[in-house]
């Protein structure tokens, strides 16, 4: 079996990837150690950029993104029992973010690559990627116990921070850069009305939370919790008491609660590793890099690997030109940590850390009316949040 590009890993970016390589006429592989309903199972974040929402729509899911997604042109910053609304869309010459969540993202993909009859294998294992020290690399794998090769000029690795890609890299090559925090973020959906037409991100003696949304009758809500909480030890009830708590008083007036539907405890992490590509191999997404959370930037950072590499990928068969696949790591790795950059920036103003003096939480207060009362500050944090620029590969 021949192609152009082996892709492994069968998410939302292994599925982009191979989405626009085919709209440039370049062939593609995409191997995925799960099955399909699992990788429809997982529940990731949903704040899109507008960058991402520009490569869903030349990607073809413009008409799902019209119909099912919420377009926020403002964000919420609450703290010190006052609820503060950023006007992005104003600050940033129209740009918003779009609410829509990963699932879906992911199920369009899908349902593209389906329509193209793009080969997708799934429940593949054993995967292993040989010869990118070469010009023809080659990635293996069984599949219902049946050994396959499949020959190619490049490898995707698009399989995340536990997949197989990053560790074809040759050792002294690997260097790895990690941050992890002593707390995690408790998640919530639930069949309920938003408690706000805006994502709001809320600042608390008590610790950090989050109000977000699917749709308009679906939540999903976060609270700051230490590392080492289980799921066992919060009921629906005790959830809902702390989120209550921590909200203003303006926003929890509003608060609808109800039955959980999925529950889940996430830790807080920043992981970069130093280089994204090495000869026929290049990485994109939570293979590469991982940022927490705060500020939603895990799928918007990997959709912009997938945009550079998209590009040098189709200069490449277009123009047999090997520049951009040269630049591939360095430009993309400059967009990575300008984004650790700011979720680390406003995961240290918005979470409380354990033995933090009152001097600290002082200095995260001015840092919160700063970012809420000065319109520069506002007009640097909207630019952040809506996407940063891509770089010019």
């Amino acid at each position: 079996m021949r192609t152009n590009v082996v892709i492994v890993g069968g998410g939302p970016s292994g599925l982009l990837l191979s989405q626009l390589l085919h709209l440039q006429g370049i062939k593609s592989i995409v191997l995925e150690h799960r099955s399909r309903d699992h990788v429809l199972g997982r529940i990731r974040a949903g704040v899109l950029e507008q960058g991402t929402v520009d490569l869903l729509i030349k990607a073809g899911m413009g008409d799902q993104i019209a119909r099912h997604g919420a377009v926020h042109p403002t964000v919420g910053i609450a703290h010190e029992n006052e609820w503060h609304h950023i006007p992005i869309a104003e600050l940033t010459d129209g740009k918003t973010v779009t609410v829509f969540g990963q699932t879906e993202v992911t199920k369009g993909l899908y349902a593209i690559r389906d329509a193209v009859g793009g080969q997708t294998f799934h429940n593949v294992e054993d995967v292993d990627i040989n010869g990118i020290d070469s010009d023809t690399p080659s990635v293996s794998f069984r599949i219902d116990k049946e050994l396959v090769q499949v020959d190619c000029d490049f490898v995707a690795g698009c399989d995340g921070f536990h997949g197989v890609s990053r560790s074809a890299m040759p050792a002294d090559l690997r260097q790895e850069h990690h941050l992890q925090y002593p707390f995690g973020w408790l998640g919530v959906m639930s069949e309920t009305p938003p408690v706000a037409d805006e994502v709001v991100y809320i600042h608390h003696a008590d610790g950090f939370a989050l109000c977000s949304m699917r749709s308009p009758e679906l939540s999903r809500y976060y609270i700051q919790v230490p590392a080492s909480e289980t799921i066992g030890e919060w009921s629906d009830d005790r959830f809902w008491e702390t989120l209550k708590h921590r909200m203003p008083s303006e926003l929890s007036a509003n608060l609808v609660t109800g039955k959980s539907i999925e529950k889940s405890i996430a830790p807080l992490r920043a992981f970069v590793y130093g280089r994204l590509s090495w000869n026929r191999l290049f990485l994109a997404g939570d293979a590469g890099h991982i940022v927490p959370p705060t500020g939603a930037k895990g799928l918007n950072l990997a959709f912009s690997d997938v945009h550079y590499l998209s590009t040098a990928l189709t200069r490449f068969y277009r123009q047999q030109d090997e520049t951009a696949l040269q630049r591939y790591s360095d430009i993309a790795l400059r967009r990575v940590w300008g984004t650790v950059r700011f979720s680390l920036q406003c995961t240290r103003m918005l979470h409380r850390f354990p033995q933090q003096t009152a001097f600290e939480n002082q200095i995260q207060l001015s840092e919160l009316a700063h970012l809420t009362g000065n319109s520069s500050a506002s007009r640097v944090f909207a630019e952040c949040y809506v996407g940063l620029p891509f770089d010019p590969i």
